[in-house]
């Protein structure tokens, strides 16, 4: 086996770079969400005793965020299997390897959206919890 030139090399950005359009607007609306939740947490832990709004995004973006990266996972896996089934010959494992780093990527997204979601949604609800108590 001879080793892949290092300019030939596959990495995280890359395979986001070299996505289809759908996965690639599913990455990025994926680490979009994730830094809006941060935000989202810190606006309302800094926002003292007043407890309104954007704990309905992070709720949902829980369970939204892992599943909109399944879902690109799903639609990757769908393309894959379908250019295997219409190639020729069969498929080298290095063309199929890119295929599955994509999958791979949109779960792990999915996935840190949502734990990320979750721990600003304890941090806010903790927060509210505190404020509700002390009235």
């Amino acid at each position: 086996m001879t080793p892949v030139p290092v300019a030939d090399r596959l990495s995280m950005i890359g395979v986001a770079m070299n996505a289809p359009p759908v996965p690639k607007l599913i990455i990025l609306a994926l680490a979009i969400a994730s830094v809006a939740a941060v935000i989202v947490c810190i606006g309302k832990l800094a926002s003292g005793p007043r407890v309104s709004g954007g704990s309905a995004f992070l709720s949902g973006l829980r369970f939204g965020g892992p599943l909109a990266g399944l879902f690109g996972a799903a639609l990757t896996g769908l393309n894959i299997a379908i250019g295997t089934a219409n190639a020729a010959g069969p498929a080298p494992a290095n063309i199929l390897a890119r295929g599955y780093a994509e999958i791979m990527l949109l779960m792990v997204f999915g996935f840190f959206t949502g734990a990320v979601a979750v721990i600003a949604n304890w941090a806010v609800e903790s927060r509210i919890d505190r404020s509700v108590l002390k009235a």
